[in-house]
């Protein structure tokens, strides 16, 4: 056995090596050789600042924001409100997407095939074709469309204002850090709900914004946007300036933003055809940054790889830029995504932790679990292509795990250590966190490491 790799059990001689498992994976890492460092952070900045940090701490609402919230809460007094929230909050986690019209006929012919087989199936054609919606009913998710009145908008605001902020927060976050110089000056926000992606932008980058566009189909939750920007009240000075409010998308194909989002959006159109046309849409519209929000499901996940795809194989270009999309994060590639041609599909997601507003059933530290997209308009050599860290990082004695997405399109366990990949590698590992990227360079001719089982600790 290796003389310089470590466990957590006792050598022949005394020493701590590691079990024969962890060595062949510590052996089959492909490419965590050495740290990138052309930006010239070593030497200059501890490994736990190092460029591929992401995370953000616990995030806080603005008071003002907080302030207002709770105002509208209490003025409106709605009955049961907890409860209200609780079954609101299970029910937007465990939505699915509606099912489409091919695959509702495809399963409509598959249930009367097995009806058909049963001796006692229905004889006549209404017979049989009522057995068959029956059995449609019992067994297909219904989806319905959400209306959100005056009440059902301030549910919504108490059940996911703060969790919607945080994760906006962390996707804005990620540009900001790995873009610094970009400064947008104009935002449009798909599906705005209470506005916490106005909010959130604002924080991110103060005054370089000079224009927001809220777009959402409810005038209940526009309204409820507008009096949370002025303090809980539709006469009050807006906390933040330059905020429009409108049910539909700008027609005119000459306007774009510098940073388009749908946060918590697209999963509430009705179709795969509705949401092609608005990603084509709000892809014209993109100067710049195109980010795509959803909850950490296996269901969002898939939406928004399905969205990704749209928009890099669109043959559509903008008459105002011709610039082709890339992925600028979470992928570090533009290849089908490892979790989902997994024999057992994962969802892509990541965790950012904030304070809940504090009602009175809010008082600890929550962790909001959710899935983005990031597309820029440009070419990929102008973003770092660094392996994506998709778990928490499993720090153990001298070695630390990281599940990291390559460059390559794989996955990859690594299991690094200091004797083996270098202090430096090893250090900005350990350093490191879910949803981080590791600074490391990667040859292009290295195998893909075969799947693995739990590590061993």
């Amino acid at each position: 056995m290796a003389p310089d790799l470590w466990s957590s059990s006792p050598g022949p001689a005394g020493r701590r090596l590691f079990s024969p498992r962890l060595q062949a994976l510590a052996a089959l890492v492909p490419g965590a050789t050495h740290v990138d460092n052309k930006s010239g952070f070593l030497g200059r900045k501890p490994h736990r600042q190092h460029p591929g940090v992401l995370q953000l701490p616990h995030v806080r609402l603005p008071p003002a924001l907080t302030a207002a919230a709770q105002l509208l809460l209490l003025d409106r007094a709605v009955p049961s409100v907890e409860e209200k929230v609780q079954t609101l909050t299970n029910y937007l986690w465990s939505r699915h997407l509606p099912v489409e019209p091919e695959e509702l006929q495809r399963r409509a012919v598959h249930l009367e095939k097995k009806i058909l087989e049963n001796p006692d199936s229905p004889q006549t054609e209404d017979k049989l074709r009522e057995a068959v919606l029956r059995a449609l009913r019992r067994t297909t998710y219904h989806w319905q469309e959400l209306r959100y009145n005056e009440e059902l908008s301030l549910v919504y605001m108490a059940a996911r204002l703060d969790g919607g902020f945080a994760a906006v927060s962390r996707a804005l976050h990620e540009i900001h850090t790995r873009s610094p110089q970009f400064q947008p000056q104009t935002l449009m926000d798909f599906g705005s709900g209470t506005g916490s992606v106005a909010w959130a932008a604002h924080a991110t980058w103060g005054q370089s914004l000079r224009e927001y566009v809220c777009v959402d189909s409810s005038a209940a939750m526009l309204d409820l946007a507008e009096k949370l920007l002025k303090g809980g009240s539709q006469s009050g000075e807006p906390y933040v300036r330059g905020v429009f409010f409108r049910q539909f998308l700008p027609v005119s194909p000459k306007v774009q933003f510098d940073v388009v989002v749908a946060a918590f959006a697209l999963s509430e159109l009705p179709s795969a055809a509705d949401r092609a046309a608005v990603l084509h849409t709000l892809w014209r519209k993109t100067s710049h940054f195109l980010v795509l929000v959803e909850n950490g499901t296996k269901a969002g996940h898939q939406l928004l790889m399905d969205a990704r795809d749209l928009v890099l194989k669109g043959k559509e270009k903008s008459p105002l830029d011709p610039r082709p999309g890339f992925v600028f994060a979470p992928c570090p590639h533009e290849l089908p995504c490892p979790q989902l041609m997994a024999s057992q599909p994962l969802a892509c997601s990541f965790s950012q932790g904030y304070h809940p507003i504090p009602f009175s059933w809010n008082k600890k530290p929550k962790e909001e679990k959710f899935s983005m997209v990031i597309l820029a308009r440009g070419f990929p050599e102008d973003a770092n292509r660094w392996p994506r860290i998709t778990q928490p990082v499993l720090r153990r004695p001298r070695h630390v795990h990281c599940h990291l997405c390559c460059p390559d399109g794989h996955m990859q366990h690594a299991v690094i250590t200091a004797s083996r990949h270098g202090r430096d590698v090893y250090r900005c590992a350990r350093a490191s966190s879910w949803g981080d990227l590791l600074p490391v360079t990667t040859p292009p001719d290295s195998p893909p490491l075969p799947t693995q089982g739990p590590p061993e600790s």
